[in-house]
């Protein structure tokens, strides 16, 4: 058998043939699934379109602009995230995914000088039920309540990156809790935070109890309060306009859809108006 001569590479080559066994080392693990520390929490636009959501939720991104608001927020799956008063969750159903693997999300429920204890209770243990009851969705989500300033039932000395408050702060004014909130929201917060805040929008020059009767405040109204907390205003957007809000309903912003607190009284023209025009405001704790 004649044996073939081997000729030496050029030195190139070698440095190319040594440099591959790294490079696909590093090919391999930013492959799905090719280790076990691999993050599995979906992207933002897979938790926005993910099935369970439902129909009914998804028909309103069209008016609430979730990828958008939580993007203006700086919201990112490796953060700390407290939600205020999610209600039936329906941006807790976005953000638990998003969170579940990398973050955390944390929720707090609000209760007022004048709710109703056994209601308030009900309410949150429905909640509560709902995230722990679908692991696989939300993954651990700490529960907790917000209550005379005062995080309850959440970690002692928990600081955040994030605090969101989508359509709530119209709540707090009538029972005397908005800047007790405020203070709360700065003191969860690390520095550097954001307080990311969607409120519906009065015009300018509102009254006071014009505001607490519709539901509508005025962005000055809001960043007023904001800022006697600590906060610093660093954005707004206008991601949730809608110039077609004219503000001026029988029973408020509640007129509108989703409540439609009217019935079919005018059914047909609050359902073309839309949802509220809302602020969207971005504060940071200094």
């Amino acid at each position: 058998m004649t044996r073939m001569k081997t000729l030496p590479l050029p030195s190139n080559v070698r440095r190319l043939l040594l440099a591959l066994p790294a490079a696909w080392l590093l090919a391999s693990c930013a492959m799905p699934g090719a280790s076990s520390s691999t993050s599995t929490s979906p992207s933002l636009d897979t938790a926005i379109s993910a099935p369970y959501r439902g129909q009914k939720a998804q028909a309103r991104d069209v008016y609430r602009h979730p990828k958008e608001t939580l993007e203006f927020f700086g919201v990112a799956p490796t953060q700390s995230v407290l939600e205020i008063a999610p209600g039936g969750g329906w941006y807790t159903d976005i953000l638990g995914p998003y969170l579940k693997d990398r973050g955390t999300l944390y929720e707090a429920e609000y209760v007022g000088a004048g709710s109703l204890p056994e209601a308030e209770a009900r309410s949150n243990a429905a909640f509560e039920q709902k995230l722990a009851s679908n692991p696989a969705i939300y993954g651990r989500v700490p529960f907790g309540t917000l209550q005379s300033r005062q995080f309850v039932g959440l970690p002692a000395g928990l600081q955040v990156d994030r605090v969101l408050t989508f359509r709530n702060i119209h709540n707090w004014i009538e029972d005397g809790q908005i800047d007790a909130n405020m203070r709360a929201f700065y003191s969860v917060l690390k520095p550097g935070g954001v307080l990311g805040v969607e409120e519906h929008r009065a015009r300018p020059g509102t009254p006071l109890q014009q505001m607490i009767d519709t539901g509508y405040l005025t962005e000055a109204y809001v960043i007023q309060h904001a800022q006697a907390a600590g906060f610093k205003l660093v954005a707004s957007s206008a991601i949730n306009n809608n110039p077609r809000d004219t503000k001026d309903y029988p029973n408020g912003v509640w007129s509108l859809p989703p409540t439609y607190r009217g019935g079919d009284v005018d059914r047909a023209r609050f359902a073309a108006i839309g949802e509220s025009d809302r602020m969207t405001l971005r504060f940071v704790k200094p």
